[in-house]
């Protein structure tokens, strides 16, 4: 069975940073692609960043690119997001994701990711 389990959020004021970390378990974490994403209160979920199963690749929604970096370590089963210069509008639960296919290449779409975590809660104060 899939799971998928973040940590790492909570308050922070603007312009500081958070890491979040999703750890990966029941299946060989180093054949898929991952993805966060994001959903803001009455918000659609939203992309943020997503990387290829063995790093190489990475790629940002306009919103985050610059201030988030997005990583993996394929060793220990988990997936990092570094948010740094966090704005308000950064405020949202955030997930990581995965597809049910291996070495699928890299989708922003939600449609294409078939597992989730529970989220973790990012607040930005102002």
């Amino acid at each position: 069975q899939v799971q998928l389990v973040e940590s790492g959020g909570g308050l922070v004021q603007a312009g500081g940073s958070l890491r979040l970390s999703c750890a990966a378990s029941g299946r060989t974490f180093s054949s898929y692609t991952m993805g966060w994403f994001r959903q803001a209160p009455g918000k659609e979920r939203e992309f943020v960043a997503h990387i290829t199963w063995s790093g190489e690749s990475t790629y940002y929604a306009a919103s985050v690119k610059g201030r988030f970096t997005i990583s993996r370590d394929n060793a220990k089963n988990t997936l990092s997001l570094q948010m740094n210069s966090l704005k308000p509008e950064d405020t949202a639960v955030y997930y990581c994701a995965s597809p049910r296919q291996m070495y699928r290449w890299p989708d922003p779409r939600t449609e294409e990711y078939d597992y989730w975590g529970q989220g973790t809660q990012v607040t930005v104060s102002s």
